[in-house]
């Protein structure tokens, strides 16, 4: 028998979707009430598809919303449908997917989808067979809605689709698909295409084996009136790059043609679609081959597509100048997410470059939507870095008109270019740097607010070069415009200049130091300037400034100006705001910066981060005993306290052994050293690694506990937390000496493993040679027997970090080793003498040490002697080095 509503409970949901559509607030909570209650009854469902499937003479939205609550039913409560419930609301589905109104086709589609996605494809068999065969109707409205769902399908199930469970039914769909790319109708043809999209990057089998035809189609497909047809057809084409070039390369030409139209297409989805081309090309190594012709064509297209959009500048609001007295709107600050502290070391080059420091290809952030703007601007800058100079030709020309162009949007995409290519051309652009920087800066002080921003980001683009040149020419211009408008009355602008403002102070580092009075007062200005979300950008280019001038901020003078703004924000916020990320990250940096200096300020900040950390624990204890009744820990809180901790312990030094005996901090730790997120067992790490230099006498007693924690840790599937606890081993080998004994074999094998893993990352490399190192220096007897199993990586490893106490200690622990075991160093004595000539001055006694192996092992040795220095090894000694 078929299921029949009773009529006054059909007319209760019916006006229960009528009340939902009302924007009181109070009559949607009784609404949600009565959902709840109306849940209790499993054939309250039949009444919801009821009104979705039958209803026709019910307004669409209504009937609409009554699928919608619905599938928001099946997702949250499918598995506990009774068996009749399920298969009529599944039968109604199919039955009506041919609905006379395009809403009710979509939603039912998305139900289908829904129902699908609960792990039903393998339980409802019928569902693809029947839907392929509704595509055959002769009724557009039939054969339009099982598109609809199949595409739904596709893309929620295109693994499942291509695998056994199902006998991959894709080898029936994909050449289904194909035969309706010549549908006469431009919505089907769309769907047809947009359904094999899905199963491009996944390489399906069912799709490979058709790859020819497919394209062939493609082509046919190319100069489609319909723009959501030419828009997934440049779709395929760029997926089709990334996975099967070898069927593009025979007609490249054609479709770069191609494609430099349709990233002109009148339609700016099909163009944004089309200049992700230029993206995936450059990836490629025949990209230089197969575009050098074409550049010509190719660049002046992307500059032009880096102008605003009429939208853009409506969206961003370009009219508006001043804003600065306006409250950002919570949903603009995109959710922080704390980086935890990594222990990494000096090399040879200036600073060590982060790897996750990824750069913004545009500055407009805050238009968070990908635009034609935006990929265009990434698509020159990408290219950029594949031709170098030799896009400059076909660019110098284009650059002289946007950049002195009186209208102000042409100018400023003129800017953005010259920003975007920084990276790539810069060699090419020096010569004319010196005109375009003060130009440049002139900007800086333009009447439009998005003039004024995009500078901001292209002059930080070339902050390396500015640096590089005598401070009065162009440093101390830059940066007093750039002081100027992070004071500007425009929102924007104050972003784009705090953040240029950062990555100048990171390139100037101690250049900055003669300035730091003038800086200070205008970044505590900004204090009771900005709004909310200005102020997160602010404390990071506080804390960067503190990272890049270190100890030369520990004066009286620049203490009184910055401390006090800090630690009145620091008052304010509640132990549970979001905010304290940012500002705790940001004191970090300066405590470390300002040593016995911040010690006034360190009580109340010491206590409050010991207290986060402890709340934190407790409530992840809570929700782990009754998840059901407690939230879980943002644990994010406790790591960057922990974080703050150890820019304590760092930056007071032996100062802080009052507060750590005041504390229970060292439980507190045991406890974080043994979490289950990775993130917070590094930053415990890295503070009980501080913690180590600055207050060993805190650290011994818990050593038992701790050693074995260390040494479960020493695991490279976790690269940070690895590398934390190895470098912690190290400082800990230094204070323990000889009492470290009875805990070599708790992790010396670990470390020796890592040393000779293949693709280690640099930095643990390093550390963990540094760790290997000083525990054979503190008990050469157990360590000195396996030196032939990791001589060779660990001088490979040292070779490049610069002279200082980390080395040092490290280089005493492997002469002592090998004092111990002279065998274990022959067959790789060469590499020991590379590792030692990579020593610019070591110590007398530590010098004496070198000699005194090198005479050991053969005598006929001397380390390079220059001016009493040891320097870098002649080539000749380096050349059957190759690692």
């Amino acid at each position: 028998m078929d299921w029949q509503p009773d009529e006054q409970g059909l007319q209760q949901v019916l006006q229960l979707l009528k009340d939902s559509q009302s924007p009181n607030t109070a009559t949607q909570r009784v609404v949600q009430d009565k959902l709840k209650q109306l849940n209790q009854f499993p054939d309250f469902n039949n009444y919801l598809i009821f009104v979705l499937t039958r209803l026709k003479s019910e307004d669409e939205p209504t009937r609409s919303l009554s699928g919608l609550i619905l599938k928001n039913n099946v997702k949250a409560h499918y598995q506990s449908f009774p068996q009749p419930v399920a298969e009529f609301i599944k039968q109604e589905c199919l039955n009506n997917i041919g609905d006379a109104s395009s809403l009710i086709r979509a939603t039912i589609g998305i139900l289908i989808t829904t129902i699908a996605s609960k792990g039903e494809l393998q339980m409802w068999p019928e569902l693809l067979p029947q839907l392929c065969n509704l595509l055959n109707s002769e009724d557009y409205n039939t054969c339009e809605g099982a598109f609809g769902a199949l595409q739904k399908i596709c893309e929620d199930s295109s693994e499942l689709l291509d695998s056994d469970a199902l006998n991959r039914p894709l080898n029936v769909m994909i050449p289904k698909f194909l035969q309706f790319f010549k549908h006469c109708s431009p919505k089907i043809r769309s769907h047809a295409i947009a359904c094999v999209n899905q199963f491009i990057m996944d390489r399906a089998q069912a799709l490979m084996e058709n790859i020819d035809t497919f394209i062939e189609h493609l082509f046919a497909l190319a100069v489609d009136e319909d723009p959501e047809v030419r828009k997934n057809v440049c779709r395929a084409l760029v997926m089709l790059l990334e996975v099967r070039i070898d069927r593009l390369i025979p007609h490249m030409h054609s479709i770069i043609q191609y494609m430099l139209q349709r990233t002109q297409d009148s339609d700016e989805n099909v163009a944004l679609e089309a200049c992700e081309f230029w993206l995936t090309l450059a990836e490629q190594p025949i990209c230089k081959e197969v575009l050098t012709s074409h550049l010509v064509q190719l660049i002046p297209i992307l500059v032009n597509g880096m102008k605003y959009s009429e939208i853009d500048i409506i969206l961003l609001k370009g009219d508006v100048e001043e804003d600065e007295a306006i409250p950002d709107s919570e949903q603009d600050i995109k959710p922080r997410f704390h980086k935890s502290r990594t222990v990494t070391l000096q090399h040879e080059e200036e600073r060590p470059q982060d790897p996750d420091d990824t750069e913004d290809e545009d500055d407009d952030d805050t238009l968070s939507d990908w635009n034609l703007r935006k990929c265009s601007a990434a698509a020159l800058d990408v290219l950029a870095n594949v031709f170098r100079e030799e896009l400059l030709p076909h660019l110098l020309p284009l650059l002289k008109e946007l950049l002195f162009h009186p209208e102000w949007v042409i100018k400023e995409s003129g800017i953005l270019v010259l920003g975007a290519i920084a990276e790539g051309c810069m060699q090419g652009m020096v010569p004319y740097l010196p005109e375009l920087i003060p130009h440049l800066i002139q900007c800086l002080s333009d009447k439009k607010a998005l003039v004024r921003s995009i500078a901001c980001w292209t002059l930080s683009r070339y902050a390396h070069w500015v640096v590089s040149q005598p401070p009065d020419m162009y440093l101390k211009p830059l940066m007093t415009e750039l002081l100027k408008r992070i004071l500007d009355s425009n929102k924007r602008v104050q972003e784009a200049a705090c953040s240029a403002f950062a990555t100048l102070e990171e390139e100037a580092c101690t250049e900055l130091v003669p300035y730091l009075s003038f800086i200070l007062d205008t970044l505590v200005f900004a204090f009771g300037k900005y709004q909310h979300k200005n102020l997160l950008i602010l404390y990071d280019a506080i804390g960067t400034l503190a990272d890049s001038v270190g100890h030369h901020l520990n004066q009286p003078e620049y203490i009184q100006k910055l401390m006090p703004p800090l630690i009145q924000k620091w008052n304010e916020l509640k132990d549970e705001d979001k905010d304290l990320f940012p500002l705790l990250e940001c004191l970090s940096s300066v405590a470390t910066a300002l040593q016995s200096g911040f010690l006034p300020y360190c009580e109340p900040v010491y206590q409050r981060c010991v207290t986060l950390v402890q709340k934190t624990l407790a409530q992840a204890m809570m929700y782990n005993q009754h998840p059901e009744q407690y939230e879980a820990p943002d644990k994010d809180f406790m790591i960057v306290a922990l974080d703050l901790l150890s820019g304590l312990a760092e930056g007071l030094g032996c100062h802080v052994e009052q507060l750590v005996a005041r504390s229970n901090i060292m439980t507190l730790l045991f406890q974080c050293m043994q979490d289950t997120m990775p993130e917070v067992r590094q930053s415990s790490f890295a503070l009980l690694g501080d913690l180590t230099k600055a207050c060993f006498v805190h650290v011994k007693p818990c050593i038992a506990e701790f050693m074995p924690i260390l040494g479960t840790n020493l695991n490279p599937e976790f690269i940070s937390v690895c590398n934390n606890a190895t470098w912690a081993i190290g400082e800990i080998c230094m204070q323990m000496g000889a009492e470290m004994q009875p805990y070599v074999q708790m992790v010396l094998n670990n470390l020796v493993e890592i040393i000779n893993r293949p693709n280690t990352p640099k930095t643990l490399l390093e550390n963990t040679a540094i760790t290997i190192g000083r525990l054979g220096f503190v008990c050469p007897q157990e360590v000195a027997p396996m030196l032939q199993q990791f001589i060779r990586p660990w001088c490979t490893s040292l070779r490049n970090i610069r002279d200082n106490e980390e080395k040092d200690s490290a280089f005493r622990g492997i002469c002592v080793m090998i004092g111990v075991n002279p065998g274990g160093v022959v067959q790789d004595f060469i590499f020991f003498c590379d590792a030692v000539a990579s020593w610019v001055s070591p110590k007398d006694d530590l010098r004496d040490m070198f000699y005194k192996v090198s005479w050991e092992n053969g005598g006929n040795w001397r380390p390079p002697h220059s001016a009493g220095l040891l320097s870098r090894a002649s080539p000749s000694l380096l050349t059957p080095l190759a690692p």
